[in-house]
C-alpha cells in the first residue's frame, strides 16, 4: 500500500485513478505527475517499486499546489470569512441552502436535507 500526504492510495488501481484520492489532484494533474515521475500510466497502485514512490513523493510535497490539509484549511477559511462579514454568500453556507443561486422551490435535495412535509390549512 502506498501512502502519500497522509492518504493511503487505494490498491489495485491505475496509479492515475489513485492519485485522485488526494484532495485537490484531479486526473490531469495527477497524469502529469505521473509522467515527471516516469511511471508508466498502466502502473497499478500495488506494482509501485519504493523508489518511485519516493520520487512521487518528493513531487506532490514541493510543487506550488495546496494540496489536502492546506486546501482544506483554505477552503474552510474561505467559507468562514464569508460568514464573518455577513454577507449573502455566508448566509447560505450558513443556512445550507444552494450558494451560487440554484432554485430552492423544488430540487436543492441534497443541500436541504430529507423532505419535511407541511400539512395543509384545514377548512
Amino acid at each position: 500500500m502506498v501512502r502519500l500526504l497522509g492518504i493511503d492510495l487505494p490498491r489495485n488501481k491505475r496509479i492515475a485513478y489513485a492519485l485522485t484520492y488526494i484532495h485537490g489532484i484531479g486526473l490531469t494533474s495527477a497524469q502529469k505527475f505521473i509522467e515527471l515521475a516516469e511511471i508508466s500510466a498502466d502502473t497499478r497502485t500495488d506494482d509501485i517499486t519504493t523508489e518511485q514512490a519516493v520520487v512521487l513523493r518528493n513531487l506532490l510535497e514541493n510543487c506550488e499546489l495546496n494540496l489536502e490539509g492546506d486546501l482544506r484549511r483554505f477552503n474552510g477559511l474561505n467559507i468562514k470569512r464569508l460568514n464573518e462579514i455577513n454577507c449573502h454568500r455566508g448566509k447560505r453556507h450558513r443556512n445550507s441552502l444552494p450558494v451560487r443561486g440554484q432554485r430552492t422551490r423544488t430540487n436543492a435535495r441534497s443541500r436541504r436535507g430529507a423532505k419535511k412535509t407541511v400539512t395543509g390549512k384545514k377548512k
